[in-house]
């Protein structure tokens, strides 16, 4: 088999071949996202003429229409309460039950796991109805509330599945060592379970995260109030008021999708796969 040398270290032709798929599948992951920051920065009257390529003169106008002259921040800060509010209660909540389902002895806990693992598969649009007949009753409609408690009934059932599963593979001689110094069940969740779970919990807030900031159904039918409409909400309306400005739309989807890759940059080296050599030491 052929090896290439590069910088005095052999490369094989298979590597290279990876390597080249891994660019390219990369590459046209990463098209969708650059069209939609180049196209941001082109006048309206140069993206009629060039739909494709590169700008030939940044244009920074639009970026300042979307902040200044639309309701861009009040939304965007919309889903800011409503994601950081229903990853907060869940995860707290599955931390709770995860550990009582992995660690404490209870009659029918593993029928509650079944339970809680089989509510992944119901889709959300079929508890739309009952849900806001009960919200109308309970004057929970267009409420932070209710549509934090609705998106944290949502994500917890993974939560709790991928924390039990983690919770598991956590060394049996950590609890009985913390058991014989006197520590309980709450302790050892809060001193012991939490710290060594850090990389799991953080892949939990991304997703959590990143589902309830691009959920569009629950915050239509449950935030009717204009002035609690989230930014899925909003660039629905914004696109549809500029429908014939697609640099301005686009900057808008900019903004509408920086909070969320920054999230992901900040955790992306914090794997679970990587806690369990951290936990033994």
């Amino acid at each position: 088999m052929a090896v290439k040398r590069q910088h005095g270290v052999r490369v094989k032709p298979d590597q290279v071949l990876k390597h080249g798929i891994l660019i390219v599948a990369t590459l046209i992951a990463l098209t969708p996202t650059l069209f939609m920051i180049l196209t941001s920065l082109k006048s309206q009257q140069e993206y009629i003429f060039n739909k494709v390529g590169f700008p030939q003169e940044l244009v920074l106008d639009h970026f300042r229409s979307v902040l200044f002259e639309s309701d861009f921040v009040a939304w965007m800060a919309n889903s800011v309460i409503l994601a950081a509010g229903a990853v907060a209660l869940s995860t707290v909540v599955s931390c709770l039950g995860a550990y009582a389902i992995a660690r404490m002895q209870f009659r029918g806990r593993g029928l509650l796991f079944s339970i809680s693992t089989s509510l992944m598969a119901i889709p959300p649009v079929v508890m739309i109805v009952p849900l806001f007949v009960l919200y109308t009753q309970l004057s929970l409609i267009s409420t932070y509330e209710g549509a934090i408690l609705i998106y944290a009934g949502l994500i917890t059932p993974f939560s709790v599945y991928l924390l039990t599963s983690f919770f598991r593979t956590l060394p049996r001689e950590l609890f009985e060592a913390a058991r014989i110094d006197g520590a309980g069940d709450l302790l050892i969740l809060i001193k012991i379970v939490i710290p060594l779970s850090l990389p799991a919990l953080l892949t939990l807030v991304v997703v959590n995260a990143l589902y309830v900031w691009n959920d569009l159904l629950i915050a239509i039918i449950f935030l009717q109030d204009d002035a609690k409409r989230t930014l899925m909400a909003g660039i629905s309306v914004f696109q549809g008021r500029y429908n014939d400005q697609i640099p301005l739309t686009m900057a808008g989807m900019v903004f509408a999708s920086a909070p969320m890759i920054i999230l992901y940059l900040a955790f992306q080296k914090h794997y679970i796969q990587g806690l369990m050599a951290g936990s033994v030491k």
